[in-house]
C-alpha cells in the first residue's frame, strides 16, 4: 500500500537541531494522519506529533515550543523539525502513516531512526 523511508536522524549537542524526513511513496492519495513517535531505550513507545490531511497537529507536551511537525502533500514528505534539543529526546524515531484503501483503515511505519542527544 504505503512505503515510509525516514532520513535526518544523527547524534547533535544538546540544544541542537535536527530535522527528521518521512518520504512517502505507493498508495499516497490514501494517507490521512501522519505521526511521529518514539522509543528510548528502556520506555515504552510514545507519541510525538501528528499532523492531518487538514493541517491540524498535535504535540507532547514535553516537546511543545520546540518541535514542529509539517507536511508537503506535493512531495508526499513528513516532517519534524527538533530544535533546542534535550538529552532526554534521545531515542529512535519513527514515522507512521494513517489511512484508508478500498475501505479498510490501515496503519503503515517507516523503519525509525537514530537521534541522540549529548550533554
Amino acid at each position: 500500500q504505503v512505503q515510509l523511508v525516514e532520513s535526518g536522524g544523527g547524534l547533535v549537542q544538546a540544544g541542537g537541531s535536527l530535522r527528521l524526513s518521512c518520504a512517502a511513496s505507493g498508495n499516497v492519495f490514501s494517507i490521512n494522519t501522519m505521526a511521529w513517535y518514539r522509543q528510548a531505550p528502556g520506555k515504552q513507545r510514545e507519541l510525538v506529533a501528528y499532523i492531518t490531511t487538514g493541517g491540524s497537529t498535535n504535540y507532547l507536551d514535553s516537546v511543545k515550543g520546540r518541535f514542529t511537525i509539517s507536511r508537503d502533500n506535493a512531495r508526499n514528505t513528513g516532517y519534524l523539525q527538533m530544535n533546542s534539543l534535550k538529552p532526554e529526546d534521545t531515542a529512535v524515531y519513527s514515522c507512521k502513516v494513517s489511512g484508508s484503501y478500498n475501505a479498510k483503515p490501515y496503519d503503515c511505519w517507516g523503519q525509525g531512526t537514530q537521534v541522540t542527544v549529548s550533554s
